[in-house]
């Protein structure tokens, strides 16, 4: 795509996996060029083959897969080198593995020792590729440490890896490598799983150690915000292919393929107009065992003519001299689309739901809600300290209305949704629910016995990883069943007719009630989770992080259908994310929680756009991909993380991050109080600060 020689050139790779009698092909026949110095994103949704592809460059495939044909040529300091032709064995493998190309993975927990520090296992990349000695080794990997930013570089280089926080961990595998200054870094969704603010600094971090090593990057997501944020050059794949492909700026800037065009609008709206319906592209990514003839994307595609894309493979077309794309409206077939032009609306749309409340009294009220784990040590377990999850915390949820809990991780935002359902006791506090107008108040945390069965029918939870919340050993039918048969006196008939009637509520066929959870995709375990707690015919539903673990297009899906329920049935939702997009989208009121209070709370419009708290102000500051959404020019970022200890007790728990801290924010602990039209604030300044919001106001 550029005129230079890149350092990776990738020809006609396929990558296939031998299943039982059949071999099914996840990278299908790709072209790529990785060029130096720059950064080079691979766009696309779970199941594309973006991984599978990453892994073929370091020849670190899980069996059975394995490269069917193509090259990968690496132009290293000893001359041009095919990866794909290297034996296993090949001593210029393991000199490339870790030496000229390194790798960063979405979840360090799962490839980073719990045996080992930190330190081993940044330092044993050196001892294999550089054969220097320990000690060299530490003083190199401390310096390392404090190149990406981890604080008290020294102290951490000898802590293991669930003594970190999430942001840590995650330098702690970008200076694993680095440590070896490899030509080629490849991070595989490095951020998807990191709050707002993590993110932004370790898209920062990545930036700036790109230009002082003059190192290439192939960076894996799904987040076009992020493309937006880090990529020189794009390109988008789709089922093993790439549709299309060019400059950052041409591709989002001048989406040509369909599928692109789906992606983008499929991105949460942050320019004003959060009432607007997202639009989700149909259908999900097919199984490569069931690709389809002709053009992948033709079964989910708007734009598709019978008896050319279902038949004919599109080959590329240049719409600008480094900007390809592969659809059939720019090759010998563009006459069939004469009439039909592109256009970014000719996707599946969902109708907005505009919530009301129905009533002025609150669903559910909380007063003064505070919850502590204490932190014990030695051998007899001895109470030391305390971890101030959640510390007298009040709000109330309207009926029929959505309220947004936001913050980074560690903030309390799940503790507190947790409590409010009794997961966890609380300490202090009190919980209100008034199941309507006329019913007597009832005090969820002390209900007992038909009352407290009742608040479990009437307040349910979506919790944010399906695949950990759903029994593995029961059916579709059963998990969903299992809420009727302890709540209702249904016949097996009965309930299978509800199971039947839920699963279409979510938009799933009936069929799949005899499936087991495995079976399904990530967004259709979030449906079975949803249509589980709509079992109860609930009131209040509590969602905890329920979208952030799923691809943008299907996160959209499960906003929209979110959004029709509540239409349907009224529902009322406590919506926890720290995805600022997500909130943004789905709710009526936005609460902003830091070191387990409360520091904000007003309407949608209010919070995006005229934000009164400074940490606000910074979690607004870090969304990537603000050109294209709409967004003015970001705020200066904070770095750090919340206190581990939680709420503190002498002063802003923010000051230590705050770029507007006085004296005052550091002795005294700021009241939530009104300071505008409801939009109360915690902060000594609040009336004095000028703050500025990067989103722009319709």
């Amino acid at each position: 795509m550029s005129g230079f020689k890149p350092l990776i050139a990738i020809d006609n790779l396929s990558v296939d996996f031998a299943l039982h009698k059949h071999t099914i092909r996840v990278v299908d026949g790709i072209s790529l060029d990785i060029p130096r110095g720059k950064t080079l994103c691979l766009v696309g949704e779970s199941g594309c083959g973006k991984s599978v592809t990453a892994k073929a460059l370091l020849r670190v495939i899980e069996q059975p897969g394995f490269i069917a044909s193509g090259k990968i040529v690496l132009d290293g300091a000893d001359g041009p080198t095919d990866i794909a032709a290297l034996a296993e064995n090949d001593k210029r493998l393991r000199a490339i593995r870790g030496g000229e190309i390194a790798m960063i993975h979405q979840e360090p927990m799962s490839f980073l020792s719990p045996l080992y520090t930190i330190g081993n296992q940044i330092s044993e990349g050196l001892t294999l590729h550089g054969k220097i000695g320990k000690a060299e080794a530490r003083k190199i990997g401390i310096e390392t440490l404090r190149q990406v930013g981890m604080p008290d570089p020294e102290e951490k280089f000898d802590r293991y890896t669930f003594q970190l926080s999430g942001g840590q961990r995650q330098r702690a595998m970008i200076a694993m490598a680095l440590v070896t200054r490899p030509k080629l870094l490849i991070a595989d969704e490095p951020t998807t799983a990191l709050d707002v603010t993590t993110q932004a600094n370790i898209l920062d971090l990545l930036r700036r150690l790109q230009s002082d090593n003059d190192m290439s990057v192939l960076f894996i997501t799904h987040d076009l915000g992020v493309v937006e944020e880090i990529a020189d050059e794009v390109a988008v794949m789709y089922l093993g292919k790439i549709v299309e492909q060019g400059p950052v700026d041409e591709v989002l800037g001048n989406p040509q393929h369909p599928y692109t065009r789906g992606l983008l609008n499929s991105m949460p709206r942050l320019d004003g107009d959060y009432t607007a319906p997202l639009q989700a592209i149909r259908g999900m990514v097919p199984t490569p065992a069931n690709r389809p003839t002709g053009c992948p994307f033709h079964t989910r595609c708007g734009q598709v003519i019978p008896g050319v894309c279902d038949l004919e493979m599109p080959q590329y077309s240049c719409v600008e001299p480094f900007h390809k794309v592969a659809c059939h409206a720019y090759d010998g077939a563009a006459n069939a689309f004469a009439t039909r032009e592109i256009k970014p609306t000719d996707v599946v749309l969902e109708t907005p739901t505009e919530v009301k409340p129905d009533s002025a009294i609150p669903l559910l009220a909380v007063g003064h809600i505070s919850k502590a784990f204490p932190i014990r040590a030695g051998f007899l377990e001895r109470v030391v300290g305390h971890v101030r999850a959640v510390e007298d915390v009040s709000l109330t949820i309207d009926r029929g209305e959505t309220l947004g809990l936001v913050g980074e991780s560690g903030c309390g935002k799940s503790t507190l949704a947790q409590t409010l359902i009794g997961i966890h006791k609380a300490d202090r506090g009190t919980v209100t629910f008034r199941a309507g107008a006329d019913a007597a108040p009832i005090d969820v945390l002390s209900a007992r016995g038909a009352i407290a069965g009742k608040m479990r029918n009437d307040i349910r939870m979506v919790f944010q990883d399906p695949t950990g919340s759903l029994n593995p050993r029961l059916r579709v039918r059963d998990i969903i069943a299992e809420v009727l048969e302890v709540n209702t006196k249904m016949t097996g008939a009965e309930m299978d007719a509800k199971v039947e009637a839920l699963l279409l509520e979510v938009g799933l066929s009936p069929d799949y009630a005899g499936r087991y959870p495995h079976a399904f995709s990530g967004g259709q375990r979030q449906r079975v989770a949803i249509a589980r707690a709509l079992a109860s015919d609930p009131q209040l539903v509590i969602a905890d992080e329920a979208v952030s673990a799923l691809d943008v297009s299907v996160q959209t899906q499960i906003i929209n259908l979110m959004k029709r329920l509540q239409r349907q049935h009224g529902l009322t939702y406590l919506f926890v994310s720290h995805d600022l997009g997500v909130i943004a989208n789905i709710s009526d009121r936005v609460a902003v929680m830091y070191a387990g209070r409360i520091v904000e709370i007003g309407r949608t419009a209010q919070i995006f756009q005229a934000p009164r708290h400074p940490y606000t102000e910074a979690l607004l500051a870090a969304i990537p991909g603000k050109a294209r959404r709409g967004l003015a020019t970001a705020t200066g970022r904070i770095d750090g993380h919340a206190p581990s200890g939680g709420a503190s007790e002498t002063g802003c728990a923010f000051a230590n991050r705050c770029p507007y801290a006085v004296a005052l924010c550091r002795s005294a602990v700021p009241k939530l109080e009104g300071r505008g039209p409801d939009q109360p604030v915690a902060c000594h300044r609040a009336g004095e600060l000028a703050l500025v919001s990067p989103v722009r106001a319709p």
